[in-house]
């Protein structure tokens, strides 16, 4: 059984934790508008690097930007009530975040529904997702600036491509791949034809590299960063999750901006994402190059075949049970 909290106990819930560390900040300095932005990023990481170098000159004429990084503030997933209840005016959010409190975004964490970085911007922009962007702004008093690229997720396998050749979800069958333990992870893992295993990420590099586990799946980075290449073979760009945040800020900050200022701040954003965007997808090409000089084989498989059997299992699950009639199909058309 799939647990969604309903938007008033997940609001409940969150504020329980005690999110208002101390009395909030004055939202307007005298002269500037304050705008703090928390995330659990590094001041390193691609979405901090947009923000700081893009979005902080081009609104600076007018905004005191304030980062704060690691979760020093609030902590993970606690930023959204932050900014509902005035005690912070920006954070960058996700999907799987947003689900909480409204279940239908969970259309946007599901397998195969982005297609790729410019898919993300497409449907973002599109009327689609106009509902989805009002009930944040009017439920939890949010508004979402606009969408960052973190990356596609990949299928990254133990056996030499000589051994296991994946071309369709059939030739997963029996592989067992290490997935994120909640439901929805194990049944993207499932969906994909594979036998997913929960497993902690601090235990995936030893299961590796002992057999416990035949593969797992993260971005070409994470492969990296975690040094997976020295314990795997192949590298299967099956691409099934475009991993996306969101660029959030308050709806009674933003209703404060004048025209110009809200203006210049939704071209701020926009160009942060771009950015971010844009450097990501380089990183992402320039690390094919460095995997296959570390002798893994990196292919892509029939992603026609994937996508259809990825999303005919969510239209069948319980998943999809909150996703608004029609939305899935649009997303797809635009996809084409």
């Amino acid at each position: 059984m799939i647990t969604n909290l309903t938007r008033r106990a997940a609001i409940a819930s969150l504020a329980a934790l005690g999110l208002a560390a101390g009395s909030a900040a004055p939202a307007f300095a005298a002269d500037k508008i304050t705008l703090r932005m928390a995330t659990s990023g590094s001041e390193t990481d691609q979405r901090s690097v947009a923000m700081a170098d893009v979005f902080a000159p081009m609104v600076a004429d007018f905004v005191d930007y304030q980062p704060s990084y690691n979760g020093t503030i609030f902590t993970q997933g606690t930023e959204l009530d932050a900014i509902s209840r005035g005690n912070l005016e920006m954070s960058i959010t996700s999907a799987q975040e947003l689900a909480q409190f409204f279940p239908e975004f969970s259309i946007f964490t599901a397998g195969y529904v982005h297609q790729d970085a410019a898919h993300q911007v497409a449907v973002f922009n599109d009327p689609l997702m106009d509902g989805f962007k009002e009930t944040v702004e009017n439920d939890l008093g949010v508004k979402l600036l606009s969408v960052m690229y973190l990356g596609r997720r990949q299928v990254n396998l133990r056996q030499p491509k000589e051994e296991l050749t994946v071309n369709t979800p059939a030739d997963l069958a029996g592989v067992n791949l290490r997935m994120p333990g909640t439901d929805a992870w194990q049944f993207l893992g499932k969906a994909l034809g594979a036998a997913p295993t929960p497993m902690a990420f601090s235990e995936v590099y030893t299961a590796l590299s002992t057999g416990a586990v035949d593969g797992q799946d993260n971005p070409l980075p994470t492969v990296v960063d975690a040094k997976f290449y020295e314990v795997t073979n192949q590298i299967v760009l099956t691409s099934h999750l475009v991993d996306l945040n969101y660029i959030a800020i308050g709806k009674a900050v933003w209703d404060e901006l004048t025209p110009e200022q809200q203006e210049v701040v939704q071209k701020a954003a926009d160009a942060a994402a771009e950015s971010g965007r844009q450097k990501q997808l380089q990183k992402e090409a320039d690390l094919v190059a460095f995997l296959e000089e570390q002798g893994l084989s990196i292919y892509e498989p029939d992603l026609t075949e994937f996508r259809n059997q990825v999303q005919s299992m969510y239209l069948d699950s319980e998943f999809a049970a909150t996703w608004p009639e029609g939305v899935l199909d649009k997303i797809n058309t635009l996809g084409n």
